[in-house]
């Protein structure tokens, strides 16, 4: 009797554990014919929107009223926008797709800093005509190519799933169809990059973005190990890798590491005076022994050590035991927002964990800041009266055309909420509102 028991309890337990292997592989199948589905729906929706955007710089290119253009240019512009969240959302973390991804931005780049402007005034210009037919042309090519690719897809009824698992795959995939047609697109962009070379049309580019102070004597990669291992306070300096930036750098580099059985730490430092770029320190964080105030002290104090001065606190936060720390550069009581800084501090013993200084030394430099042409009541004037305006004062921020513009900065509340407000210190016009984390906190104080 109790063999037949078991025998059933047995019975039970197997077909239990059937129907859970069939629910469980139900679930999984559902979860890949969505994920399927929305990288289909991504794909088709990329090339349709490379369709419109192509024939959509035809018809501006065709168009013979400044009046017409302006909105035509805003549409190629949405265009991009929902081109680059198409690429977003496909399975390509893994394949570098940043060329095509830049060429998008550049024509919305292009295509928004034309159409803000009065192109009644100011008309296009010989060359900005020819940097549209060129994009043009382009945007054809790319057409074509993804056109391909959906012809392929479709005709050997390809699965995008293929294509995320040959992504994962250490092994190299050389016969997946939509892997190798998305290469050939990016080779194909990336010959663009030297045609489209009017950067001041096409929208930021590496020219626009050299490092214009760095200061000093070339250094050697010894003396680099040196400074290596005072900024990773190691021991010694056996453990600590160099390596010299190759051709393509925005400027010339060395890169260290350390490792020990604490931490890994990674260093850029400029070959040109040895000033370090960024540094970051990947360690366990223990509890909160340091505030966050005491953090930001460590963080001067840290700065001020590699001589950057004139520098005013922004705003700091705390995030799992680390305060963030934003510096601004602060030339005669106007901030600058270019000239930027970020340290990270490690508030269970002070430690700095993050550093850079990219934007400072990409964008710092002397220059002539004019007097404002409006007085600080009559930009008050400009600010939405609703308004509760805390906090004002002078700065220096990129505008929506990448040019620095002299502003009047209001720190102010709306109801509940906290705005940064800029107005152009010369023609009162509002420049940029933000809306403040409710987590910032703002010291003040220049060092």
């Amino acid at each position: 009797m109790f063999r037949w028991i078991l025998i059933a309890i047995l019975a039970l337990g197997i077909a239990g554990t059937a129907v859970w292997g069939y629910q469980e592989h139900q679930e999984k199948n559902a979860i890949l014919i969505q994920a399927e589905n929305t990288y289909q729906r991504s794909f088709h929706e990329l090339s349709y929107h490379v369709d419109l955007l192509h024939d959509k710089i035809g018809t501006a290119l065709a168009m013979n009223s400044n009046q017409k253009l302006s909105p035509q240019l805003v549409d190629i512009w949405r265009l991009t926008s929902e081109a680059l969240s198409n690429v977003g959302q496909l399975p390509l973390g893994l394949l570098p797709f940043n060329k095509t991804e830049e060429f998008l931005s550049n024509i919305g780049d292009f295509t928004y800093r034309t159409a803000v402007r009065n192109l009644e005034d100011d008309p296009l210009t010989d060359e900005e005509t020819k940097s549209l037919e060129n994009l043009y042309d382009q945007s054809g090519e790319i057409k074509d190519e993804l056109r391909q690719v959906q012809h392929l897809a479709l005709k050997n009824n390809l699965r995008w799933m293929d294509v995320q698992l040959a992504l994962a795959d250490d092994n190299e995939q050389t016969d997946n169809t939509i892997i190798d047609g998305f290469e050939t697109v990016e080779k194909k962009v990336e010959g663009y990059a030297e045609s489209n070379v009017d950067s001041s049309i096409i929208g930021t580019s590496s020219k626009e973005h050299q490092y214009k102070f760095v200061t000093g004597d070339k250094i050697s990669e010894e003396e680099a190990l040196k400074k290596g291992k005072e900024i990773f306070n190691a021991e010694n300096e056996d453990k600590i890798t160099v390596t010299e930036s190759g051709e393509g750098a925005d400027i010339p580099m060395y890169s260290l590491s350390y490792r020990n059985q604490e931490k890994n730490a990674y260093m850029d430092m400029t070959q040109q005076g040895g000033h370090p770029i960024t540094l970051l320190v990947e360690r366990q964080i223990k509890d909160k022994k340091i505030s966050l105030n005491e953090g930001l002290e460590k963080a001067k104090a840290y700065i001020k050590n590699f001589d950057f001065e004139h520098m005013t606190t922004f705003k700091s936060s705390e995030y799992k035991n680390i305060g963030v720390y934003s510096f601004l550069y602060n030339e005669d009581d106007v901030r600058v927002y270019s000239d930027a800084m970020e340290v990270k501090v490690a508030l269970d013993n002070g430690d700095i964990i993050g550093f850079t200084a990219r934007n400072y030394f990409m964008n710092h430099s002397d220059r002539d800041i004019p007097e404002p042409e409006i007085s600080i009541e009559e930009a008050k004037e400009m600010v939405n009266p609703n308004v509760n305006i805390q906090e004002d004062f002078l700065a220096i921020i990129d505008n929506d055309l990448g040019e620095e513009v002299l502003t009047y900065e209001f720190l102010g509340t709306l109801g509940n909420e906290t705005y940064r407000i800029f107005i152009n210190a010369m023609n009162g016009n509002e420049e940029k509102v933000e809306k403040l984390d409710g987590t910032e906190i703002n010291y003040a104080g220049n060092f």
